[in-house]
């Protein structure tokens, strides 16, 4: 096994990479913006080992990105909420992804949209707002998700989950949609989420992530 320090690196980035460069530890924290807060939501989404996923999670809560704190609704369980500190990672994890979309996506169309909840206008690949001049704040930063591309078309809005644009660290309700009632929920590898799943973001598992099956 690798060992997860760089102890001889006399850098900052290794020291960075020592908090957050796991693997599943960005995805995590991903998820956390997009308003996943229960161990079964990011479970049913990323798929990853339930042991490494509690270690990952445990870490993030021993480095202050994550607080722990009691989930009212379920006796003996947690909600994993984004700390102040957490949210000074939003913008290097934007840039990441808006980087990836660019240069490691294989020609995937963008799956969502982020715009800046004041004025509306998108962010740039920095996550500053131009109209603005401003880095927002996560939870100031709406995210729109998108129907995939139709050969010639324009992508579209998904019908699925809020009726509105979502705000990061928001958990939305689940909402039934015009267009009928909402895809069965997956796991990433395709596999139907277990039964003690509770998803009280549904919209935002179904619309961000795109786990519904066809």
């Amino acid at each position: 096994m690798l060992p997860s320090t760089y102890e001889n690196q006399d850098c900052s980035l290794a020291r960075a990479l020592e908090l957050i460069g796991e693997r599943w530890t960005l995805l995590v924290m991903r998820d956390a913006f997009y308003g996943v807060r229960r161990f079964n939501d990011f479970s049913a989404h990323l798929d990853a080992p339930r042991t490494v996923l509690s270690t990952r999670l445990t870490a993030l809560v021993n480095a202050g990105l994550l607080e722990r704190r009691p989930d009212p609704g379920h006796g003996g369980r947690h909600l994993y909420e984004v700390t102040a500190k957490g949210k000074t990672l939003w913008p290097p994890l934007y840039a990441l992804r808006t980087w990836g979309e660019a240069h490691a996506a294989d020609d995937r169309e963008p799956r969502r949209v982020f715009t800046h909840a004041r004025c509306g206008e998108p962010l740039d690949h920095t996550a500053r707002c131009a109209a603005c001049g401003t880095v927002p704040e996560p939870q100031d930063v709406m995210v729109i998700p998108l129907r995939p591309r139709v050969r010639g078309r324009a992508p579209t809005r998904s019908p699925w989950g809020c009726a509105n644009p979502t705000a990061c660290l928001t958990r939305c309700r689940p909402q039934a949609s015009a267009a009928g009632p909402g895809p069965r929920l997956t796991t990433a590898s395709g596999s139907e989420a277990p039964s003690d799943v509770v998803i009280d973001n549904a919209d935002v598992l179904h619309n961000a992530y795109m786990l519904a099956a066809p």
